[in-house]
């Protein structure tokens, strides 16, 4: 990667990911987008432009415009708001993808797509899910995914786009702000513990998923993007994960550090019924060998830096 696009830049990833690009490939080089434009770090340490990914002129042009050889398409509607407005869901998360596609198409540029654990079912084996497995999500937003992922090979197949991607787990990070998905709770504890000292959780206490600390998100991103395209067996659906954890384990940690944290549940069933649908552990071992993946922060190491960074907000 040399110059590269970033949509949905002022999302959960996009917030920290353009920053560690900037950082590692210079200020120039890394052009944020979002359909609009706030008052930080993203929009005033470099060039940030706005972009609507559903005018597919307006990517192509904008990709044309900056010389850009990478675009990671983060712009999306996630897995809990997807279900109280599905049809914007589609337009947007597969709308926004084929317009990245295209540009890709026509202009030879690489690109990252993020796929999810939404994009497994209920149907699919709960307990270490294999890289290959059937899928049949339950979720508009899981629909997305798995279309996506097929897509993304489509592109790759038939017009040799190089087209990247993993599953990432529920995703943890003290920088943005939760934007609708079914993990949010895993953000939102620690904040409601640092201001409040409780936090009431919308799914049960033994609800378990996998999930991955930001820092170590980004870094797969950028280790999967610089890997050698001749190592790469899935392309655009690496399952990658981090740690196994529970609400109640969150809780219980959190209380090392704050004794008197108090977590309480009041189940929304529609959040519910979706954690329910995904697997309770993926096994990531074919990113592992195929470009290296590892991580650094497991439950122990996120709390502490969560708690940390957050105080110091």
């Amino acid at each position: 990667m040399k110059k590269i696009l970033v949509t949905g830049s002022l999302g959960q990833i996009g917030s920290e990911l353009v920053m560690k690009l900037r950082h590692e490939y210079g200020d120039n080089n890394v052009i944020a987008s979002d359909i609009r434009r706030l008052n930080n770090e993203v929009v005033e340490s470099g060039t940030f432009i706005v972009l609507d990914v559903m005018d597919g002129n307006e990517v192509w042009k904008t990709a044309k415009t900056y010389e850009v050889d990478t675009v990671i398409h983060l712009a999306a509607l996630l897995s809990a708001s997807g279900e109280m407005k599905p049809l914007r869901a589609w337009n947007l998360n597969m709308g926004g993808l084929i317009n990245v596609l295209e540009a890709a198409r026509e202009l030879g540029l690489k690109v990252f797509v993020p796929s999810s654990i939404g994009a497994f079912g209920p149907e699919t084996p709960k307990q270490q899910t294999p890289q290959i497995t059937i899928q049949r999500p339950s979720t508009m937003y899981g629909i997305n995914k798995v279309a996506g992922e097929l897509l993304c090979d489509y592109y790759f197949h038939k017009y040799g786009v190089d087209t990247r991607g993993v599953r990432f787990p529920g995703l943890v990070s003290h920088m943005a702000p939760p934007g609708g998905g079914t993990t949010d709770y895993a953000v939102e504890i620690y904040y409601e513990a640092t201001r409040n000292k409780s936090y009431t959780c919308f799914v049960g206490p033994n609800t378990c998923l996998d999930m991955m600390y930001m820092p170590d998100a980004l870094n797969a991103i950028v280790h999967l993007m610089e890997a050698d395209l001749n190592n790469l067996t899935f392309r655009n659906s690496y399952n990658i994960t981090a740690m196994n954890i529970t609400p109640e384990d969150i809780g219980n940690e959190i209380k090392r550090h704050i004794p008197s944290f108090v977590i309480n549940y009041k189940i929304d069933p529609i959040r519910q019924a979706i954690a329910d649908s995904w697997p309770d552990s993926l096994d990531d071992s074919a990113a592992r060998r195929d470009w290296g993946f590892k991580t650094g922060f497991g439950l122990t190491e996120m709390t502490a830096d969560m708690l940390e960074k957050i105080k110091d907000k």
